[in-house]
């Protein structure tokens, strides 16, 4: 099946002894991983079962990712939640104790240099940033914030995400204490002996479990993960079609420098205390475009699009009304679940209505497609278990 992360292929010898490693590598030449460059690592794209029983591994049972090229940094201090509003728009200062939130880094004029994941735990605040960007989120870090907290990557760590309605089950034996968690919560625990934190999140809107895990028994971890029944290994490759399903944002793709947290529709994620009129209001960079777009809406927007037949269009595809160009596509798949061509788009406001029609001009074909309100396949996160 094709992929929608773009510019994914085999390494060459000469291509794989020049990037990084995930402590998972030995494991997946084990499993026998189709590798490829990402992000600066060689990653598995997918296992022999190929990334279509992948994909319903992770809808019906459990799929185990490897994402330890993430980013994890830990931020110390009692200064560190005002340091980090300084550059986003949540609300960290009221952030709880084990809980988590999405957010994103800003810049001057309101577009997204990356977004992230910020969990408040006993230490200080862990952020966990995408791969592409870490060494340019830490140095935004460092020169922004670092006089007033202590940054510290956590390097030490590795990623895992085991996803997928049967996740819960196989936490049921290894550590069922994190069956109390809700979504976008998280805990210490010793799963299978091992001392690590989870959180109840993850990337494919299934039920599932992000493990921040020491990276010298990452391996180990992951193997007693993948020796629980159900368990499947999946690659990049899947974890696309599956986050593109639960209509998810990958930054490069679908959000980046040119758009704004409004347009791409996560405002959402800006709550009351720092919009115009909060206790907390602003102060991040680009604040003011943000402001000024929440109270008149943008010209673009973000949508979800769905076509009949079977032809999939993909990121970069011109989108059509009556002979006009109204947006494009930024990322767009067949969906191994729903069996037709789904894909994310910005498009002019007046061609955004849910229910209206675009024509996506694919090798000079116009494929009909309408327009829906994301996500394509319903989230399954568990909110209050």
């Amino acid at each position: 099946m094709d992929l929608t992360c773009q510019g994914l292929s085999t390494m060459s010898s000469s291509q794989s002894a020049a990037l990084l490693n995930t402590p998972l590598l030995s494991l997946h030449a084990r499993l026998g991983a189709r590798l490829v460059p990402f992000a600066g690592y060689q990653m598995p794209v997918s296992y022999p079962a190929g990334i279509l029983a992948e994909h319903h591994a992770c809808r019906t049972g459990a799929a185990l990712f490897d994402v330890s090229h993430m980013g994890q940094v830990l931020l110390a201090g009692s200064d560190a939640a005002a340091a980090l509003e300084t550059l986003v728009s949540a609300d960290i200062a009221g952030l709880a104790l084990n809980q988590q939130r999405y957010s994103f880094f800003t810049t001057p004029r309101g577009g997204i240099l990356d977004d992230i994941m910020v969990t408040r735990r006993d230490e200080g605040l862990v952020l966990v940033v995408n791969a592409a960007n870490k060494e340019a989120d830490l140095a935004h870090l460092n020169a922004a914030i670092g006089q007033r907290c202590e940054i510290r990557p956590l390097a030490d760590q590795a990623l895992l995400a085991l996803q997928g309605p049967a996740a819960a089950s196989v936490m049921q034996s290894l550590a069922p204490e994190l069956l109390r968690l809700s979504f976008m919560s998280g805990a210490a625990a010793s799963i299978a002996g091992i001392p690590c934190y989870a959180t109840r999140s993850g990337y494919t809107g299934e039920d599932g479990f992000e493990i921040s895990v020491p990276a010298d028994r990452a391996e180990e971890l992951a193997q007693r993960l993948l020796d629980a029944p159900g368990v499947a290994p999946a690659g990049l490759g899947a974890r696309d079609t599956l986050r593109l399903e639960a209509g998810l944002c990958l930054h490069g793709n679908d959000i980046g420098l040119e758009t704004t947290p409004i347009e791409a529709g996560l405002g959402w994620a800006i709550p009351k205390v720092r919009r115009p009129g909060g206790e907390r209001a602003g102060g991040y960079p680009g604040s003011d475009v943000v402001a000024s777009q929440l109270a008149n809406p943008p010209p673009r927007k973000r949508v979800g699009l769905v076509a009949e037949g079977r032809m999939p269009v993909r990121a970069g595809t011109a989108l059509m009304v009556d002979g006009a160009q109204v947006g494009v596509i930024t990322s767009g798949t067949l969906s191994p679940t729903l069996g037709h061509p789904i894909a994310l788009a910005y498009v002019q406001r007046e061609a955004a209505a849910v229910g209206g029609h675009v024509d996506a001009i694919v090798r000079s074909s116009s494929v009909p497609m309408r327009v829906v309100a994301p996500p394509f396949v319903a989230h399954r996160y568990v909110r209050n278990p």
